[in-house]
């Protein structure tokens, strides 16, 4: 089972387990200081903001138009933003280190 470093609107950085063959989403949702999620993994509201740390996004898949064109709507994006409805969990993303973003 991987586990992330979920760093909180806080500062405060949480190691979490996570489960392999989801979206990073369903993970952070669960989590009293995570994500909403309104459109529950529509790519469409861009409540589950997050930003993937450096070291970390050669590691995962580039983001499609859609989630680009969200993201770049975002008073809050900056380097690293993606919607975490799009990334699929995998063991190879053991140690994945994010940070939620603020709300809008």
């Amino acid at each position: 089972m991987p586990t992330l470093k979920v760093i909180d609107r806080d500062g405060v950085e949480h190691d979490v387990p996570a489960r392999a063959g989801v979206k990073l989403m369903e993970t952070l949702r669960e989590l009293e200081y995570g994500i909403s999620a309104i459109c529950g993994g529509m790519c469409s509201c861009a409540t589950c903001h997050v930003y993937i740390d450096p070291s970390w996004a050669a590691k995962i898949p580039a983001p499609m138009s859609d989630e680009r064109e969200l993201i770049e709507e975002l008073a809050h994006h900056k380097e690293g933003s993606r919607l975490s409805c799009q990334i699929d969990m995998t063991d190879a993303l053991d140690g994945l280190r994010v940070t939620i973003a603020p709300d809008e």
